[in-house]
């Protein structure tokens, strides 16, 4: 039992690889569509590249969503209106003004004449009110075309009338103005004016309830199918055009297909299948890593970054998928190689974006067309998008991204539509927003920092600004340190511009290389400003140590400061595993006839293993040994750099760097030039 526990803890990187692996390909599985894919690609208006095709079962001929779409918008264009008549306000009408017209008769001011006379107008004036029905405010608008005829509902009749027999308020009031005649009016008729204008209420309201039902159910009755092909009947001929009525069987057909192949019996085969390509391509993940890029491999939370990345992707495009497919390429991928290769380099960043643009290939409609424009635009961002803390290349990067996108995709509208005239203009839109949500890329990255302890360019701009807590803490107690820093760490980044290396990266970790040197600055020699040095009262193993120990310290120092492994690495690996030469010979000298162990005076390493660790050993040491020349010139320059460098390839300081030979020796020339250029002696001036 303790010998598999001792297998699972030495194995436990390559076991947390699987699961990760095993639970990324699951859940890309499992946001596929549920449904098979059609054996034949076409589009409308290409030609037909495969065989003679053949009806190989009976299915109807489906209509188009615009095709239903339209049946629809005529339905409800052509259907009847219904208005409720309200008989029962025309009745409390007419008994109001009963009521009104004989609280008028008591009143002595008008004859009996006069009111009989009066009472006879406000009945004729109500009657042609209501003979067609006064229109509610309300539904006055409800219908544009006034020549149209709608359905009035009275009591349990329906009748057919036009809607421009509706009275409005203005028409009533035109009414009782032509019955009362000419102003100025007499009391009789303001007395009449002001009984009618209390008591008339609109009595016809347009039932919506109703009227939508009515629509509903002739849009139910609506057919989605226009015709049949039985088995056997040719569908197209090889080279045949598909448009017209052929695009319809086609799309049928695929319709159908996929019905008739995601079956519960054909379920587990077709998952099976999904399975198997989405594992491959993760596969091809990890075997690129393990292959290319072993030390991001061997880091279990890088490994875990970049498939969380792959997944988030392909989830959000899924769902953009499943809520409504014309917003389809408002989803920025080009994020995703964006925060790769500001984590980690622009190789690795394609090749992410490629497999990742493959699997989203099974989930989108115009599968080539999508990948085409996203590879395509992933290329530009890989070549385009560079040093991020530069705000003004990201806003050019993103131009340029967007640019390509729309161009590719007008590309693809005239092949297909053959003229420019059906182009989507929409589309160009969506690509905007696209270019507009890209730049969360600088969010995202931001929040990745933190949550997976990974650094971009702009952490390393914030850390390289000499003004930071600790170079400021070591520019106070070991200036000359600092100075030396600020010298290696011009060498290192004009050394990494030449060989195509991370030069921001290589700067930082430069500047703090040394910082283990500020908690004993004088047992070093760039501190040593009064010409003391301590190191005369110490045995050459102490002195040793105390030289050896800067790098534990600096490391130490380092995590107490929460500075990034990526910068911590530059300060394990600057002497890698080199010795205090100078100790170790003095040691033989006080002790000539023993054997001295040169191990205990070598730094504990590790040895570079990268060309930005490398760029810091060389640059470091030259820097160093530089001052030791006391009268420069540019032959000893260029043989002391020859001879430092050399020793180190000999002691095999570079077998991890992936760095070649012909780099070494680019970065020795940029050494000698800078070295020379800092060594170079003015004119002496007369007094």
């Amino acid at each position: 039992m303790s010998e598999f526990v001792n297998k699972i803890y030495r194995n436990n990187t390559i076991i947390y690889k699987v699961i990760l692996f095993l639970i990324t390909t699951v859940a890309i599985v499992y946001l596929f569509p549920k449904g098979g894919q059609f054996k034949y690609d076409f589009n409308n208006g290409q030609l037909w590249k495969y065989d003679n095709l053949y009806a190989t079962f009976d299915f109807a001929i489906q209509k188009t969503d615009e095709e239903i779409s339209l049946e629809k918008k005529e339905i409800k264009a052509n259907s009847k209106l219904y208005f409720n008549y309200k008989t029962d306000v025309v009745s409390k009408v007419n008994e109001t003004f009963k009521n009104r017209i004989g609280i008028l008769k008591v009143e002595d001011s008008l004859s009996i004449t006069e009111i009989n006379r009066l009472e006879v107008i406000g009945e004729s004036i109500i009657n042609k009110i209501y003979n067609s029905g006064f229109l509610e405010v309300a539904s006055e608008n409800v219908v544009a075309d006034n020549n149209q005829i709608i359905a009035l509902k009275k009591d349990n009749e329906v009748e057919d009338v036009s809607f421009k027999n509706l009275l409005t308020s203005k028409d009533v009031l035109k009414i009782i103005k032509i019955n009362l005649g000419k102003e100025p009016y007499n009391y009789g008729q303001k007395s009449l004016l002001n009984i009618l204008a209390g008591i008339v209420k609109p009595n016809v309201t347009f039932d919506e309830i109703y009227t939508n039902k009515v629509i509903e159910n002739e849009i139910g009755k609506i057919s989605y199918t226009k015709g049949k092909v039985t088995e056997g009947e040719l569908i197209i001929l090889k080279g045949g055009i598909v448009e017209g009525k052929k695009l319809a069987i086609l799309n049928s057909l695929k319709s159908e297909s996929a019905s008739k192949v995601w079956t519960d019996s054909n379920y587990n085969w077709i998952v099976f299948g999904y399975t198997i390509l989405v594992s491959l391509a993760l596969l091809m993940l990890l075997l690129f890593l393990h292959k290319y890029r072993i030390e991001i491999f061997e880091n279990n939370n890088k490994v875990t970054f970049i498939f969380f990345n792959v997944f988030a992707i392909i989830f959000i495009q899924t769902l953009v998928i499943k809520y409504n497919a014309d917003y389809l390429y408002v989803v920025p991928l080009s994020i995703l190689p964006i925060i790769i290769k500001a984590f980690f380099d622009a190789r690795l960043g394609l090749f992410t974006h490629v497999l990742t643009v493959l699997l989203l290939g099974y989930i989108v409609p115009n599968s080539f067309e999508f990948i085409y424009l996203h590879i395509i635009a992933g290329i530009v961002t890989i070549l385009t998008v560079s040093e991020l803390y530069k705000r003004a290349n990201l806003f050019i990067s993103v131009a340029q991204i967007t640019g390509i996108y729309m161009i590719t995709y007008f590309a693809f509208s005239i092949i297909k539509e053959g003229n420019a005239s059906q182009i989507n203009w929409d589309y160009f839109i969506l690509f905007a927003m696209n270019g507009l949500l890209s730049f969360l890329s600088i969010i995202l990255i931001y929040m990745y920092e933190k949550v997976f302890g990974l650094v971009s360019d702009v952490t390393l701009l914030e850390l390289s600004n000499t003004n930071a807590k600790l170079l400021r803490e070591l520019n106070e107690k070991a200036p000359g340190t600092f100075q030396h820093s600020m010298q290696v760490a011009n060498l290192a980044e004009a050394a990494a511009n030449e060989i195509g290396a991370n030069s921001m990266l290589v700067r930082t970790g430069a500047l703090y290389h040394d910082i283990g040197k500020m908690l004993n600055p004088m047992y070093f020699i760039e501190n040593q400003s009064t010409g003391v040095n301590p190191h005369n009262d110490l045995s050459p193993r102490d002195s040793s140590k105390i030289i050896t120990d800067h790098v534990i310290k600096g490391v130490e120092l380092a995590k107490k400061y929460n500075l990034p492994d990526r910068i911590i690495d530059f300060i394990r690996t600057h002497h890698g595993t080199s010795s205090t030469y100078y100790f170790y010979k003095k040691e033989q000298e006080l002790n000539p006839d023993t054997k001295i162990d040169i191990k205990n005076f070598q730094y504990k390493g590790p040895i570079p293993f990268s060309k930005e660790t490398a760029i810091l050993m060389m640059c470091d040491a030259a820097e160093a040994a530089s001052k030791s020349i006391k009268n420069p010139t540019a032959q000893s320059i260029s043989n002391l750099i020859d001879k430092i460098i050399d020793k180190q390839m000999a002691d095999n300081q570079f077998l991890n760097s992936d760095i070649t030979f012909r780099e070494i020796k680019v970065i020795k020339k940029v050494i000698k030039k800078k070295l020379m250029n800092i060594y170079h002696l003015r004119v002496e001036y007369p007094e």
